[in-house]
């Protein structure tokens, strides 16, 4: 984890030192104007890092507003270094052809620098909008096994709500009418229903907020890799205290004779030595012949699961890259990044999420919950 965090400050410094040198080269006024721009650029550069170092001792809204101010200067940085790598590919170009003289290069690293800010604001306004606008995304599936006198069972499936100083009260609260109106027989959170540290929610207790469908008898979750950031000891049992019923490595039998499998998310032995229990160690404990479930937080290792003889398997962890074009990266890593897939008899729906991690932009994605309707067969394929 220390190696993960060093690279990823690494690259954050590279690509902000990158993003400054063509802004201060860029401006061509007077030598105080280019200090003015430095300050600024330092301190915003800086509110993510001084945000989430300050909210890891004492939360409080000035360490919110700092998250934000820093989650939005992110969603700018990764557009002001895609448009001006551009330009610089564009540059020697427009240098070999001719187009481009060298009394017009002060001009051309103006309006490529002018014109970056305002393809990153565009990004960032659109991202934004759709951030906020959550959908139910449906799914009707069969699965081919009997479940006593249930011909029909409906899910809603939440993950990556990401509580923290950014998503508060207000989202959990339209994620709670959005809960109301799809009626479920079960609600399933599927990790990561935490930002990381778990001051900003301590604060507001804003999992007092969350009401939905069955949250005395059919609300189950499992953790995500961001409920052993801030520190598991103290997260998972401030969720329990609400009423989520957190599947650690378990399996309940819902009526029916329908099986959930509740599995650990395989970053937690990063954070507590522990590893997880094998799936087949798990699937020692279900019945075969009637419906199984399975919750992973990531969609890793899909064969596995398939050749388990796991019927369903829900998911969450990408956000489908959350921001273009990291959901073509995401594409990359994961062999189902969003959306659903079949494996032989084992079908897989990985969600985008409801909330988000850093920026509050999503111009990859749509922020969604899913709506999942199972009708049970007793034909075979």
């Amino acid at each position: 984890m220390l190696v993960f965090f060093l690279i990823a400050f690494l690259i954050y410094f590279l690509a902000n030192l990158y993003i400054f040198l063509k802004g201060y080269r860029a401006i061509h006024v007077s030598g105080n104007f280019r200090l003015i721009y430095t300050i600024i650029y330092i301190v915003l550069a800086s509110t993510f890092i001084v945000g989430k170092i300050l909210e890891r001792n004492h939360s409080t809204v000035f360490t919110d507003i700092l998250n934000i101010i820093g989650g939005f200067w992110m969603a700018f940085m990764l557009y002001a270094f895609l448009s001006l790598l551009i330009s610089d590919i564009v540059y020697p170009i427009l240098r070999l052809t001719g187009v481009l003289s060298m009394q017009n290069i002060p001009l051309f690293r103006k309006w490529s620098f002018l014109l970056t800010m305002a393809l990153s604001a565009g990004f960032i306004t659109f991202g934004f909008i759709n951030a906020v606008l959550p959908v139910v995304r449906k799914y009707d599936i069969v699965i081919n096994k009997p479940a006593g006198e249930i011909k029909t069972f409906r899910i809603a499936a939440v993950s990556d709500i990401h509580l923290g100083s950014i998503i508060r009260k207000r989202s959990i609260i339209k994620l709670s009418g959005m809960l109301k109106k799809i009626n479920p027989d079960v609600v399933l959170l599927l990790g990561d229903i935490v930002d990381g540290e778990i001051g900003p929610v301590l604060r507001g207790d804003l999992l007092s907020y969350f009401t939905c469908p069955k949250c005395r008898d059919g609300l189950f979750a499992i953790t995500g890799n961001h409920e052993y950031i801030g520190g598991a000891a103290t997260t998972i049992p401030y969720i329990e205290k609400h009423g989520i019923r957190i599947l650690k490595d378990e399996v309940v039998t819902l009526d029916g004779g329908i099986q959930l499998i509740g599995r650990i998310d395989r970053s937690g032995a990063s954070f507590n030595g522990k590893e997880r229990l094998p799936l087949s160690d798990l699937m020692r404990q279900v019945d075969l012949t009637k419906p199984v479930i399975l919750l992973d937080h990531q969609p890793f290792r899909l064969e596995e699961t398939a050749k388990a003889g796991v019927d369903l398997q829900l998911s969450g962890h990408t956000h489908n890259g959350q921001m273009w074009p990291l959901n073509y990266v995401t594409r990359m890593i994961y062999e189902l990044s969003y959306g659903y897939k079949k494996i032989g008899n084992t079908q897989f729906i990985v969600s985008s999420g409801f909330g988000i991690w850093g920026p509050r932009v999503r111009s990859g994605s749509r922020s969604e919950v899913l709506e999942i309707n199972i009708t049970f067969s007793e034909r075979t394929n």
